[in-house]
């Protein structure tokens, strides 16, 4: 009787510590959720410039080449 007694009692603290890890696994998944939200906000931020670096640079050899003759 007393080993049903203890063995029950194992079990029961062994099912509340996994609620527990359970419940911090939650809380964690919430965060990174709220961390990867972040991340894409400053990676959209400090994406590479377009494709428009090539055409603002031939507009500019004119000036370039004014620069060098100087």
């Amino acid at each position: 009787m007393v080993t049903l007694i203890i063995t029950a009692l194992i079990i029961f603290a062994a099912a509340l510590g996994l609620l527990r890890v359970i419940f911090h696994l939650r809380a964690v998944r919430q965060t990174l959720g709220a961390v990867i939200g972040g991340v894409a906000v400053v990676a959209e931020k400090t994406s590479t410039v377009p494709s428009v670096v090539p055409s603002v640079n031939a507009n500019l050899k004119p000036v370039r080449d004014f620069c060098e003759s100087i």
